[in-house]
């Protein structure tokens, strides 16, 4: 590969590799390595090194949240880390650092875009964070990683937090075996271009624990959650 491409991706990414041929190989995709193979030279893929990268992709972005959201259940945890380290978000990272310009790829890859595809993206950055964790450690990944993975932890928390009222009471709720939470449409009106219902949330189908009112059926779900929470001493 050519090495003021590699001087390049380095500077971007804000790490200095102390052997090189491991940028390499995270940035060498199974098309490229096969077709090195068929010509007798040696060339491994990526994707040995994008297990290892998944692992502590998984374990820093796992630590930032049990460190930082002390008051969230297991549950909230796992569906924001499932938010950052979904293929869509790895590849929005990757780009962000345009990785698909530094990656070896085979001639049909080439030719069908391979350099954007979403799939190649996510694995190849994976791989990279594996290159700098072998190179130097979790720490140097910790500081490559987290100025990617935090505004988008940052997002999903607000946008969980302001939406999911129905999670938040159905977790309460279950604290107590063989209570039940159900939701009941209580009324509907206007046109069919705009209506509005209203929905109750009802504790063992006939406690009444919160009225809400939406446009919709879920949104008026969510808003009686919403209130039913606060008889619980939640206020947002």
């Amino acid at each position: 590969m050519n090495h003021d491409l590699l001087h390049e991706l380095e500077k971007k990414i804000g790490y200095t590799f102390q052997n090189r041929e491991l940028i390499v190989h995270a940035l060498t995709h199974s098309s490229y390595s096969n077709e090195e193979k068929a010509k007798g030279r040696h060339a491994d893929s990526n994707e040995r090194m994008e297990f290892l990268g998944d692992a502590v992709l998984s374990i820093i972005v796992s630590t930032y949240l049990f460190d930082n959201f002390s008051g969230a259940q297991e549950g909230e945890l796992s569906k924001i880390r499932s938010a950052v380290v979904c293929e869509k978000a790895l590849a929005s990272y990757a780009d962000e650092i345009e990785l698909g310009k530094y990656l070896l790829l085979g001639h049909g890859e080439e030719i069908n875009n391979g350099r954007e595809r979403p799939s190649i993206l996510s694995d190849a950055y994976e791989a990279l964070l594996a290159a700098i964790y072998i190179d130097s450690g979790i720490e140097e990944v910790r500081k490559f990683l987290l100025p990617y993975a935090v505004p988008l932890i940052e997002k999903t928390v607000r946008e969980h937090s302001s939406t999911d009222y129905k999670t938040k009471l159905q977790q309460i709720v279950q604290q107590k075996p063989g209570e039940t939470l159900v939701y009941v449409i209580i009324s509907e009106s206007g046109p069919p271009h705009q209506k509005n219902f209203v929905a109750e949330a009802r504790l063992n189908d006939s406690n009444i624990l919160g009225t809400g009112s939406g446009s919709s059926k879920r949104e008026a779900e969510q808003n009686a959650a919403r209130d039913a929470l606060k008889f619980f001493g939640f206020d947002d």
